[in-house]
Parts: C-alpha cells; sequence; structure tokens
C-alpha cells in the first residue's frame, strides 16, 4: 500500500474506481445506459477533479452538481445510489492507498454524497 500522492495516484484510483462502477449492480446503469458516459472525456474530468480536491491544483474546471440534475431528471438519483458510490469509493481507497490524502478522499466523498443526494432529493421533491 501506499499514499496517495500524485496526479498517476489519482488516475489509477478513478481508473479502478470505474472499472467497479460500470459493472456494480445498482448504479451501473447510470453511467451505462442514462449518461452513457463518453468515458474519453470522463476520466480526465474526474482526474482533475479529485487532483483539485486532494492536491489545491485547481485543475478541474466545472460545475458537478449541474451535470447530474439532468440524470436525476431521467432517472431518479437517491441516496441507496450514493451510498454504493461511497461504498465502491471507499473500498478502492482502502484496497490501494493510505494516508492522510486517502482519508481525505473519503470524508470528501462523504460530503460530496451527502450533498449530493440532499439536491438531487429536493430537485425531485420541492416542496
Amino acid at each position: 500500500m501506499k499514499k496517495l500522492k500524485t496526479r498517476e495516484d489519482i488516475e489509477h484510483l478513478v481508473n479502478s474506481f470505474y472499472a467497479k462502477v460500470v459493472k456494480d449492480e445498482t448504479i451501473a446503469f447510470f453511467f451505462n445506459d442514462v449518461a452513457r458516459i463518453d468515458w474519453d472525456k470522463h476520466l480526465p474530468k474526474m482526474y482533475s477533479f479529485w487532483e483539485t480536491i486532494l492536491f489545491g491544483q485547481m485543475s478541474y474546471k466545472g460545475n458537478p452538481m449541474a451535470v447530474h440534475f439532468p440524470i436525476n431528471q431521467v432517472e431518479a438519483m437517491e441516496k441507496k445510489h450514493f451510498d454504493k458510490w461511497l461504498e465502491l469509493w471507499r473500498n478502492t481507497i482502502e484496497e490501494n492507498f493510505i494516508g492522510e490524502n486517502a482519508d481525505m478522499a473519503i470524508y470528501k466523498s462523504e460530503n460530496i454524497a451527502r450533498l449530493m443526494a440532499h439536491k438531487m432529493e429536493m430537485a425531485r421533491n420541492p416542496n
């Protein structure tokens, strides 16, 4: 096990994570069928997103929340989906990395998932 400290580490983490996601019975359909992700475009964005979150590199440009609202309109993104996303993310980190940045990646993902689940629920049920 090694520390999570470079862009290459993030690329390995993200690639390993999404290899699990695309096969998962609970959430794969969001990526494969609903959003029909272009992985050649999506993965570099995710590398930059996590590089920005963990290392402060400011390489990510975009609004991750805004990207999820249209998907949520087609197919409800519920807490159980975010819980599965978190489980896969946490497991991938724990299988590959140790240290402060690995812990921070888990902590930040929990905050992101909680906020995103709340926002998606509010978008579906505004009252």
